[in-house]
């Protein structure tokens, strides 16, 4: 059984982490109440991702925070991560599990209906649900569904939802009513000047939706 927790899923994005690096934000993050760590660097070499997953990874030791690696089944392998993160226009699902084994956990972005319907449980772990609003994160990213959206995406599947797309405190009571598992944010705790208060601000107002 895969044990992993969306509640509070952060992203990290390397020209917003800049100011501290991804690894000490991940860390100051974790401190703070993120409970899963997606690597996510589109213009990193291969080397550049094994170097500095190996280093999330010795930064996430003993937390029991799930390390991810978008898009870079290489990388995931190398590093040792928990996880991989597709999205639809990466590689196929089937080919992504019979590169990772069956062991590591294995996610993937749907942006309609349709799409989750699709999702084959035995393949996938969970689904990342989305974009419920614009955001300036992910360019060229599917038209943002909003809340109703999100709500509709998520009852299509029966794999547990991490919301994404522009989240903030204030999105997550009506993430976690739409049926979200956890929300996972960017912008909300990369680039912010102390990424461990807001981690905190966000995951306490996560449990106080589910009290």
């Amino acid at each position: 059984m895969k044990r992993f927790d969306l509640s509070l899923y952060l992203v990290l994005d390397p020209a917003l982490c800049r100011p501290l690096g991804m690894v000490e934000t991940a860390r100051l993050a974790v401190a703070g109440g993120v409970t899963m760590v997606q690597l996510r660097d589109k213009g990193a070499s291969p080397a550049q991702m094994i170097e500095t997953g190996r280093a999330l990874k010795a930064a996430l030791a003993d937390s029991g925070v799930s390390l991810i690696v978008n898009d870079d089944v290489e990388a995931a392998v190398a590093i040792g991560a928990d996880g991989l993160h597709v999205g639809q226009d990466d590689m196929e699902v089937q080919t992504a599990r019979q590169l990772i084994g069956p062991d590591m956990i294995l996610g993937l972005s749907v942006e309609t209906e349709a799409l989750a319907a699709r999702v084959d449980p035995a393949m996938v772990d969970y689904v990342g649900a989305g974009p419920v609003f614009t955001t300036a994160t992910k360019p060229g990213h599917k038209p943002p569904i909003g809340m109703d959206g999100l709500a509709r995406l998520i009852a299509a599947t029966s794999l547990p939802a991490v919301a994404i797309g522009g989240l903030k405190v204030e999105h997550v009571a009506t993430s976690l009513a739409a049926g979200a598992a956890g929300l996972a944010v960017v912008s909300a705790i990369c680039g912010q000047p102390d990424p461990r208060t807001a981690a905190l601000k966000l995951s306490q107002a996560i449990r106080k939706a589910r009290s």
